[in-house]
């Protein structure tokens, strides 16, 4: 048993053992409410993982009497069953349920909405580091039909399709029918998180003539189906669609590449999260949410097509639009797959970059690059002011500075290119927090 732990501890540095959880004498271990973009196959899969990590046997998923709904069922040694119930109705559900205390944990594919905290501070402040955890990085793929001759659109022309301001294919360059239109339904984190990073941003509401769809899959071979098709859907589900490039502002075209979702570079990428009240007494809660951050819940994410945390070093061409001063960073030194990023005028680390600090160093420690070998480069918005957009991608690359320091980072440099190089669209608060950011590049 004892050379099993530490097999385990060296392979996933992240992943503490723990003692056995505790089994309810009635009922399910856990239940768990909310996003479907989760829900439908991380969710169980992370469960199942947990349940054979404590030894449970026969560990398998079999459907609830309800659609998008399921049980993770184990057996003990002594033949006693152990099962944790997942409902999959999206986001909105999961915080609901947190308040009439008919589910211990709530999976969502996007934040926790104000209102949302509000109604559940009984329950302690959800967006508290112990309370509010991102377990991967999704991306907003925008699908079309494969036969669809079009590869990139901007998110202007999306807001305005989407509104159904553009309704024929002739309009953006491709054939001339007229365009159909696939969304989420209201309860879907993957429509909100849509309607934050696209239509609202232009004050647009849904064209009514959208189909609706609850299940991610259904919604992703209905496009892939229709020659006129256009549909939104999680990057796992993109199925048998075509993924279009998106560009944001004076962004390049990016596709939904794992790099680029994993930097959180891509304009529609998004973090998916567990809030885990902190009045939760349910070990099993607790338990999961460690799981899911640790290598193997990470591992778990990334086979199931989402994008893990893990970082890792990737080469970046050197562009002729890059500040001479970056080309010379890129053409010696990798940057690694995190970006920290910031709230308005701040400096302060927010939840995820807590965690992914301490990504970062164990990458250093591992790859024997803590001592200056590590360049920190800040950027800012541009706003009114290009000095004081200089100023703070400084301030904050320092920000960053200061957590590594205390890990025992010492520094090779640290830079700031202020406004240059937006990945989002500077004319909304959205694309700002995406400009105001910090990249790790090691040599």
């Amino acid at each position: 048993m004892m050379l099993r732990v530490l097999l385990l501890l060296a392979l996933f540095p992240f992943f503490a053992v723990s003692a056995p959880l505790p089994l309810p004498d009635q009922g399910p271990a856990l239940r768990i409410q909310g996003s479907n973009t989760i829900g439908a196959g991380l969710v169980p899969a992370l469960v199942r993982g947990l349940m054979e990590q404590q030894g449970l046997q026969g560990v398998h998923s079999e459907p609830a009497e309800s659609a998008n709904e399921q049980r993770v069922i184990g057996t003990t040694r002594e033949g006693k069953t152990v099962r944790v119930e997942v409902a999959a109705h999206g986001s909105s559900t999961g915080f609901a349920a947190l308040k009439n205390h008919s589910a211990d944990l709530a999976a969502s594919s996007r934040p926790i909405k104000d209102s949302e905290r509000l109604a559940l501070a009984p329950l302690g402040d959800l967006k508290s580091p112990g309370a509010e955890h991102v377990i991967a990085i999704d991306g907003l793929a925008i699908i079309l039909n494969p036969r669809n001759p079009l590869n990139s659109l901007n998110t202007e022309q999306l807001a305005q399709i989407f509104n159904g301001e553009i309704s024929t294919w002739e309009t953006l360059g491709g054939s001339g029918a007229a365009i159909h239109l696939y969304a989420r339904d209201d309860q879907s984190g993957t429509y909100d998180t849509f309607k934050e990073l696209v239509l609202n941003r232009r004050g647009k509401p849904l064209a009514t003539s959208a189909r609706r769809f609850e299940s991610s899959e259904a919604l992703s071979d209905a496009v892939s189906q229709d020659p006129q098709g256009i549909g939104f859907i999680g990057l796992p589900y993109v199925r048998q669609a075509k993924a279009v490039a998106i560009v944001d502002g004076d962004s390049q075209p990016m596709p939904a590449l794992n790099s680029l979702i994993a930097t959180e570079d891509y304009p529609l990428s998004r973090r998916l999260y567990f809030y885990l009240p902190p009045a939760t007494r349910n070990p099993w809660a607790k338990a999961l949410v460690d799981f899911a951050q640790s290598d193997q819940g990470q591992a778990i994410v990334a086979a199931n097509g989402f994008v893990a945390q893990h970082v890792q070093a990737i080469g970046v061409a050197p562009r002729a639009s890059m500040p001479e001063a970056y080309q010379a960073i890129a053409r010696s030194a990798q940057r690694l797959t995190v970006n920290f990023r910031f709230e308005e005028g701040s400096a302060s680390l927010d939840n995820k970059a807590r965690q992914d600090v301490q990504r970062v160093v164990a990458y250093l420690e591992s790859h024997d690059k803590l001592h200056k070998q590590v360049t920190l480069v800040g950027f800012g918005d541009a706003k009114n002011d290009p000095q004081r957009a200089a100023l703070l991608s400084k301030l904050r690359a320092m920000a960053v500075r200061r957590e590594l320091v205390k890990s025992g980072v010492v520094l090779r440099d640290i830079r700031g290119f202020g406004a240059q190089m937006p990945v989002a669209a500077n004319t909304e608060d959205e694309g700002r927090i995406k400009n105001r950011r910090v990249e790790v590049w090691v040599y």
